[in-house]
Parts: structure tokens; C-alpha cells; sequence
């Protein structure tokens, strides 16, 4: 199987992103956790107008990403591994498995609950770290298992928007929605008209994203919107999708992403915090993320296949998908993404013991899929 220039470029960028994840988000702890504590948490809390740094973030940045994702997403429907049903059918799958197990051991523990509004935190897949850790396995991955697990993840955070969308929308004010659908009909209309300067389409993005932020849908999805209006074309080098998407790749990898992370990993960590594992709400999330992800990706993948929907790549095995669904279990970015929409009424402890359990949680299983893969993936021979 050859892997697309665009593919490759994808997967590169997302491998040093994801070490570079690593590598903030530990620098980030430190400084919450050091002398400096006050005036660096106090920093990310500071307002610039009605919002602080971190809700600027969190609100605004992101919605850069979540554009990114929507053009990866569009180009794996259109040229990629999610143009033909029987491609896609397998990472479909597992990523519905990854989503609805997770889901289920967390409820498990928390329905009925005040903190059951936290369900679709183990649902989320961080691209960027399950990709850089899978690359540190060098020529041992063969090229099926870096399509599935990435088309996976990209399935994964579509999921999670959708999740977002439904269930983490408190009140609607209908009329900036109607304005931000009606904006993105008229960037539809251009579309159409094969205006394809990207000019139009990013001014009518930002108009959609205030009007959408001031709707009560949660702002982040106008940069899914967006990329569906852009026009795509032939999908060459010159298309504007292409364009903005080649642009995007090395900002959200080594900007966006990164301040993200170093915004919403200061947390203070107390000589009790260990305590606050013992909550349902924590345990349902580690438990979901590193049990349930690869159970449910491996399950679904499995009746998929025995169903008769899809077939096994030929250079890949069952432990292959096992594995990719430990690195599954590596949430981060998604997971405190939807922790702080799930429990932004609830006070800031849920929140830092959340976070808490989602670093744990994401560490254990990058490790566990990092020394299962590399126990059952044999390097491939130099030729």
C-alpha cells in the first residue's frame, strides 16, 4: 500500500507534534508546581476583554484545529481511506467501539450521578500523541496499521465534535445560529460558483465562528463547517482545500496544540490529590480509556470482520489492532477538551482531578501499546 504525499506529510507533522506535546505538557506541570505557581497559573487566567487567555484558547484556537481536522477529514472521504465503504468500514468500526465501550464503563460507574455528564470523556483519541508514539517504533509499523490507526482517530474526533454538538450544548439563541448556517450557505453558494480564493471562504469562517460562539453551540465546530465548504476540486496541489490545509498542518502541530496543552496542564497538584482517584468520575475515565478503548476497538473490529463488512489488511493481525487500541486510549487534548465542557458548572476540583485521571490514564496506555507493539510488531527487513 503506497501512502499519498499529503498522508505522509499528515503523519510526519503529527509524530513530532505529538513529542512535542509530551514534552509541554510536562514543562507546563513543573511550572505549576514550582515557585513560580501563582503568577503562572494566574497568567492563563488573565483576561484580555470579556475572556481569559486560556477561554481565548480553548474557544477560539481550537477552532483552528477542528478546521484542520474537517479538511483531513474531507480528504480521506474523498481520495483517502474513507472513500470506499469497505475501506473505511474497518476504522469505522473500531472507532465506534472506541467510543460506545468507553462510554459504557464510565456510566457504569457514574449514571445517575452528578459527574454522568462526563461520558464522553474517554471517548476521545489525541491524534497528534497516538501517532508520535506509534512512530517510535520505526519500521516495525506496517503501513495498514499507521492508515487505521489514524483514519481512526480522525473518525474519532468527528465523533467527539458530534458529541459536542448533542450533548455539551446548554441554551441555543437561535437567531446567531440561523445567521451563522445562513453565512455558511452563502460560502456554500461560492463553492459552487468555483470561486476559489481563500480570501472569502476565512472572512466568512471568522463572522461564523462569532455569530456561532454567541449561539451557544459550542464555537469550535465552525472550523468543521468550514472545511466542508471550501472547495475541494481535484483535491491537487493547487486547490484551495489543499492549500489551507497544507498551510494549517505545521500551526496547529507546533503552536495551537502545544498552547493548548501548556493552558490546561497547569494544574496545581496537592500532596492530596491522589485522593480525588477514588471518585467514580476518575475512575470511570482511566477505566475508559485503558480498558475500554482497546476493548471496544478490538471487538467491533472483530465483528466487522467476521460480519463480513470488511477483511483484515494482510500485513496486519489481531494483537496489531489490540495494540492500536491501547494507543487509542491516549485522550489528552479531546478528553480535557470535553472535560472542561462537561464540567465547567461543576467547579474547578472535578476539572483538576479530571485532568489528573486523563494524564494518568493517557500515560498508562501509551506505554502499555508502546511495549505491546513493539513485543508483536517484527522490524521489517532492509532490503
Amino acid at each position: 500500500m503506497k501512502l499519498t504525499k499529503t498522508f505522509n506529510a499528515f503523519f510526519e507533522s503529527e509524530k513530532a507534534g505529538g513529542l512535542l506535546l509530551l514534552f509541554v505538557t510536562i514543562l507546563s506541570l513543573l511550572l505549576a508546581n514550582s515557585p513560580v505557581q501563582t503568577e503562572y497559573i494566574a497568567f492563563w487566567e488573565t483576561n484580555i476583554g470579556s475572556h481569559s487567555i486560556t477561554h481565548w484558547i480553548n474557544d477560539g484556537l481550537m477552532a483552528i484545529f477542528f478546521l484542520l481536522i474537517g479538511l483531513e477529514l474531507e480528504r480521506e472521504m474523498y481520495q483517502g481511506e474513507l472513500s470506499s465503504i469497505k475501506n473505511a468500514a474497518l476504522p469505522i468500526f473500531g472507532a465506534l467501539g472506541g467510543m460506545v465501550v468507553p462510554a459504557g464503563i464510565f456510566l457504569l460507574f457514574n449514571f445517575g450521578t452528578i459527574t454522568q455528564n462526563g461520558a464522553g470523556i474517554p471517548m476521545a483519541t489525541d491524534i497528534a500523541f497516538a501517532i508520535g508514539i506509534l512512530s517510535l517504533l520505526g519500521n516495525r509499523v506496517p503501513t495498514s496499521l499507521k492508515v487505521f490507526l489514524t483514519a481512526l482517530a480522525v473518525i474519532d474526533d468527528l465523533g467527539a465534535i458530534m458529541v459536542i454538538a448533542i450533548f455539551y450544548t446548554d441554551t441555543i439563541a437561535y437567531l446567531n445560529l440561523f445567521i451563522a448556517f445562513a453565512i455558511m450557505g452563502g460560502l456554500f453558494i461560492l463553492n459552487r460558483r468555483k470561486v476559489h480564493s481563500l480570501i472569502p471562504y476565512l472572512i466568512g469562517g471568522a463572522a461564523m465562528w462569532y455569530f456561532m460562539l454567541n449561539s451557544g453551540v459550542h464555537a469550535t465546530i465552525t472550523g468543521v463547517l468550514l472545511a466542508f465548504v471550501i472547495p475541494f476540486g481535484n483535491g491537487g496541489k493547487k486547490t484551495s482545500s489543499y492549500r489551507l490545509q497544507h498551510f494549517l498542518h505545521k500551526p496547529v502541530a507546533f503552536f495551537i496544540l502545544p498552547l493548548f496543552a501548556i493552558a490546561n496542564t497547569c494544574i496545581a497538584i496537592n500532596s492530596d490529590w491522589h485522593e480525588g482517584l477514588n471518585h467514580p468520575n476518575t475512575i470511570g475515565i482511566m477505566l475508559g480509556l485503558v480498558v475500554g478503548k482497546p476493548l471496544g476497538i478490538w471487538l467491533f473490529s472483530l465483528l466487522a470482520v467476521s460480519l463480513g463488512i470488511c477483511t483484515l489488511p494482510r500485513d496486519l493481525k489481531w494483537s496489531s489492532i489490540l495494540g492500536a487500541g491501547m494507543l487509542g486510549g491516549i485522550g489528552f487534548t479531546m478528553s480535557i477538551f470535553i472535560t472542561l465542557l462537561a464540567f465547567k458548572n461543576d467547579g474547578e476540583e472535578v476539572i483538576t482531578y479530571s485532568k489528573i485521571a486523563i494524564l494518568i490514564a493517557s500515560f498508562i496506555a501509551g506505554t502499555i501499546g508502546f511495549l505491546w507493539l513493539k513485543f508483536n510488531l517484527k522490524p521489517a527487513k532492509v532490503k
